[in-house]
C-alpha cells in the first residue's frame, strides 16, 4: 500500500527542515570564517599582538560549512529514499535516524573546539590593541605624530630601515642617538634613536610649493624604546604635516611614503 499524501507532505517538510538546518550552518560556518580571515589581517598590522590562536576560527567556519553541505545533501538522498519506502508501501520507521546522529556528533564535537577556543584563547589582547589604536589614532589627531609598535630591538629596527632606504635609493642624511649623547652626559635612556632622511627629488616641490615645509624636512622616523623594553617607531603624520603647511594634495604622495617605510621597519 502506498503512502498517503499526508505522509508525503510529511516527508518534504521534514527534508525542507533539514535543507534550513543546513543553510543556518553554512551561515554560521561564514561568519566564523569571515573573522578567522579578519583577525590574520588584523595580525599583520597588529604584529606585536599574538592573535594567531584565533585562526582555528577559520577551520572552525570552514568545517561548519562542510556540515551545512553534508547535511543539505544527505537530506536529499534521504529523501528519495523515504519516497521509495512511500511507493513501496514500507514503514518509515525501519531505519534509524542516522542522518540526525551524525549531525548531532559533528555540532557536538565542533562544540567542544568552539568552547575551548574561547577558554583559552586571549581576547583581552586584541581589545588591548584595539583600544591602543585608537589612542594612537586620537595622538595623530592631536599633534600629528603616528606611534606604532615594532616587533624588533631599536639597533635591529634602526638597521632594517637603514637598509630599506638604501634599497629605496634615499638618502639617510644621519642617525641621532640621543640616548647615545645621554650617556656620555652621564644620564641614563631608554634606547632612542632619531632617523633623518630624504630624497630632493621628492622633498623639492614641497618646499617650493610652501617653504615652511622646511622645518619638518628631511623627514624623519624615530625609534625608542619605552620603560617596558617594547620598541616604538613614530613619525610625523603627513595628513598633519599637509594641513600645517597648506601643501597641495597633489604632492601628498611625496610624504606619504614615511607611512609604508614605518610600516615595513615594523614587520
Amino acid at each position: 500500500m502506498q503512502g498517503s499524501a499526508t505522509d508525503y507532505l510529511a516527508a518534504e517538510r521534514t527534508v525542507l527542515a533539514w535543507i534550513r538546518t543546513g543553510i543556518a550552518l553554512m551561515g554560521l560556518g561564514f561568519v566564523l570564517a569571515r573573522f578567522g580571515l579578519f583577525l590574520q589581517e588584523f595580525n599583520h598590522i597588529q604584529p606585536d599582538v599574538q592573535v594567531k590562536q584565533y585562526g582555528i576560527s577559520l577551520w572552525i567556519g570552514i568545517a561548519l560549512i562542510l556540515v551545512g553541505v553534508s547535511v543539505c545533501l544527505l537530506s536529499m538522498f534521504r529523501h528519495l529514499r523515504m519516497l521509495k519506502q512511500l511507493e513501496a508501501g514500507e514503514s518509515l520507521y525501519l531505519h534509524r535516524p542516522r542522518l540526525v546522529i551524525g549531525v548531532v556528533a559533528a555540532l557536538v564535537l565542533l562544540g567542544l573546539v568552539m568552547a575551548g577556543y574561547l577558554i583559552f584563547a586571549n581576547p583581552k589582547s586584541l581589545v588591548h590593541a584595539s583600544m591602543g589604536e585608537e589612542n594612537s589614532m586620537a595622538a595623530s589627531a592631536e599633534n600629528g605624530i603616528v606611534r606604532i609598535p615594532g616587533n624588533h630591538p631599536v639597533d635591529a629596527t634602526v638597521a632594517k630601515l637603514a637598509g630599506i632606504l638604501q634599497a629605496k635609493g634615499v638618502k639617510l642624511f644621519v642617525v641621532v642617538d640621543h640616548s647615545g649623547e645621554a650617556a656620555s652626559a652621564g644620564l641614563k635612556m631608554p634606547n632612542t634613536k632619531l632617523l633623518i632622511f630624504g630624497n630632493p627629488k621628492a622633498g623639492t616641490p614641497l618646499m617650493l610649493a610652501s617653504p615652511s615645509v622646511a622645518l619638518d624636512f628631511p623627514l624623519k622616523i624615530l625609534v625608542a624604546e619605552d620603560t617596558a623594553g617594547k620598541t616604538w617607531i613614530s613619525y610625523s603624520s603627513p595628513s598633519f604635516l599637509q594641513a600645517r603647511h597648506a601643501l597641495p594634495a597633489a604632492l601628498l604622495p611625496n610624504i606619504t611614503v614615511i607611512e609604508a617605510l614605518a610600516a615595513k621597519a615594523a614587520e
